[in-house]
């Protein structure tokens, strides 16, 4: 008896030991993260878009007045570079999710970029790596093989620096908060507006001070400030290392995605139990991958149930099932969460593809234009993408401000929109940015045709470079509606431990979209014939840049119908959220969740 009760004893002291343990570290769990984090990680990523769009927004100047290179060559080098830049995050994605975290993985890709960065502003400094100045642009040398390797090597750096930054940041930022209570009124919409917020104010930056200095006072400098942001965005956010919340990398997602695959295969004979209850759960296997609940059966794609249904060869006396024969719900509803957001992903593939050369092609209009604000000042072309940013800025506030509160009134909806709904209105607002952008280089042409200015390529039509401004504000307002959208979707509708992987969906439809976009180019400039080619090396009065902005406006349109059908179908995914009460317990509530981060309550379990 007495040692008995003693050994009772004992049992209980063990147990208050490890609920006091268990306290500490939730309390110390609760102190990390938060607000605070957000000057460190904001900092980084800021003086990151500082330095990449500083790098790129007048690369296309670089390669063509600096390089030699014709117009459609380093238009294509530029977009496929940025295709690689675009699926390299997918890599460092999978790295981060499966073993390495998100907070290792931003600083060994920063480090890589930063390589990047100092090999290409070497480059622009040391006189030997450029080839001889053609001012005329006529009969250029261009630049030697040895000379664009050292530029090549240089944007392959900056690429895979890229995969460990873009597909981390965002979604680390976002683990600092909880995003999944539903008492918050619409929690992730104003993160990720935010966020969008502070790196247009990175890019705005950029554009008007780095793009300045390269084309007046020179290439070293011009790369060599985007360079030391840089290097102050890893000092940065190393500095707050010790506030983060850096969540615990819960396996390969791919892996869990094929088990599930293979487990259902195998079972492909087996008949489904009509009631979904009876198929396998386990929450302590699913512990690590369902921080924030656990996904919830649905009736889409009910072939996959299969690899969770509980046969005779699946009971074993270890705990652990085979993963490869049996999946639990959890498990087969992250796969199912994934094929869902696919069609919806893929709108975004074309929508790059027709962006994916303006920018190259508007610089090289705004050069050929009248840019004088006074007799002795002009405006760098790259610098006409400020309108662009500025109204991404504006129309940020805007939209939190005016356009949310107007739309709940007659959506009750505490976000105005859903996410779809917002990335619709901006392939919208797309479709008129690139006719517009069609009617105003007629427009150039005719006055170039009007001054007998069509066979001098480096005229300058006397016609205002601010005839661009339209088309560039409504670039950016349908970046305010399809960009944060697109991307709040991917975070959204994402298995949680999956979230890295979903953003970096984001960046390889930007990836497979601008690849698109070069053979689309590519094919155009091919075709068109030589005398009245679209899309000419040299002389950009001799081309028909505008039929090529209708042709871009036609494949939006196709794309819009494709999406359209595509979010009409969408399910949203449906999550069990674990919440804490007042007094400390732990509860489970089932929620549908509307695409905006917020759970729409459905039933109520009681307290556990």
């Amino acid at each position: 008896m007495i040692e008995a009760k003693m050994e009772v004893e004992k049992k209980m002291n063990e147990n208050g030991e490890e609920e006091k343990r268990s306290e500490i570290n939730n309390n110390e769990k609760k102190k990390l993260g938060g607000i605070k984090t957000m000057p460190f990680i904001l900092a980084n990523d800021m003086c990151d878009r500082f330095a990449s769009t500083g790098f790129h927004a007048n690369m296309i100047t670089y390669m063509t007045q600096k390089l030699n290179l014709p117009l459609v060559k380093a238009s294509n080098t530029l977009t496929n570079f940025g295709g690689t830049a675009s699926f390299t995050p997918l890599i460092g994605a999978l790295l981060a999710d499966s073993f390495a975290g998100r907070f290792w993985t931003i600083i060994v890709g920063s480090i890589i970029y930063e390589l990047g960065l100092v090999s290409i502003t070497i480059s622009a400094v040391l006189p030997q790596l450029r080839p001889p100045p053609c001012p005329t642009q006529e009969n250029c040398k261009e630049a030697s093989t040895l000379q664009l390797w050292v530029l090549y090597i240089s944007l392959l750096l900056t690429s895979l620096g890229t995969g460990g930054i873009r597909p981390c940041v965002v979604t680390f930022a976002a683990d600092q908060f909880d995003l999944t209570k539903s008492k918050t009124e619409a929690p992730g919409w104003s993160f990720f507006n935010i966020y969008f917020f502070c790196m247009a104010m990175a890019s705005l930056s950029a554009l008007t001070v780095v793009v300045y200095i390269q084309d007046n006072v020179g290439w070293g400098w011009g790369l060599g400030l985007p360079t030391i942001a840089m290097a102050l965005s890893i000092i940065a956010f190393v500095v707050g290392s010790s506030l983060y919340k850096k969540l615990k990398p819960g396996g390969s997602p791919l892996t869990r995605l094929a088990q599930v695959i293979v487990a259902a295969a195998k079972k492909r004979k087996v008949v489904a139990p009509h009631d979904p209850t009876f198929l396998y759960e386990n929450k302590e296997l699913d512990a690590d991958i369902s921080c924030n609940g656990r996904l919830l059966h649905t009736d889409q794609f009910k072939w996959f149930d299969r690899a969770a249904i509980v046969t005779d060869e699946d009971k074993t006396e270890s705990e652990l099932p085979n993963l490869w024969r049996l999946a639990t719900v959890h498990r087969v509803e992250e796969l199912k969460c994934i094929i869902r957001m696919l069609p919806v992903w893929a709108a975004g593939i074309l929508l790059v593809t027709s962006n994916s050369h303006l920018q190259s092609f508007t610089i090289q209009q705004a050069r050929s234009m009248d840019r004088h604000l006074s007799h002795s000042f002009q405006i760098p072309p790259a610098t006409m993408s400020i309108f662009s940013i500025l109204i991404v800025l504006i129309g940020l506030v805007l939209y939190d401000r005016l356009f949310v509160p107007f739309a709940r009134r007659f959506t009750r909806n505490p976000a105005g929109i859903t996410c779809l709904q917002r990335m619709g209105i901006g392939f919208t607002v797309n479709i008129l940015s690139t006719v517009v952008s069609a009617l105003v280089e007629s427009k150039r042409k005719a006055v170039a045709a009007h001054h007998n200015l069509l066979d001098k390529p480096t005229a300058i039509v006397p016609i205002s470079v601010f005839w661009l401004v339209p088309q560039f504000c409504l670039n950016g307002m349908a970046e305010v509606f399809m960009s944060v959208g697109h991307l709040e979707f991917l975070y959204d509708q994402s298995p949680e431990s999956m979230r890295s992987t979903a953003a970096a969906l984001y960046w390889v439809s930007i990836s497979a979209g601008n690849y698109i976009g070069t053979l689309m180019v590519s094919l155009v400039h091919k075709y068109t014939g030589k005398e009245n080619n679209w899309l000419p090396d040299r002389n950009l009065n001799r081309g028909r840049l505008d039929y090529y902005y209708w042709l871009v406006s036609g494949i939006q349109v196709v794309n819009l119908i494709y999406y359209v059908i595509c979010a009409w179908f969408y399910s949203y995914k449906p999550l069990e959220e674990v919440k804490e009460s007042g007094d400390g317990d732990v509860e489970l509530s089932e929620a549908l969740n509307d695409g905006n981060g917020n759970g729409v309550k459905l039933a109520k379990n009681d307290t556990i």
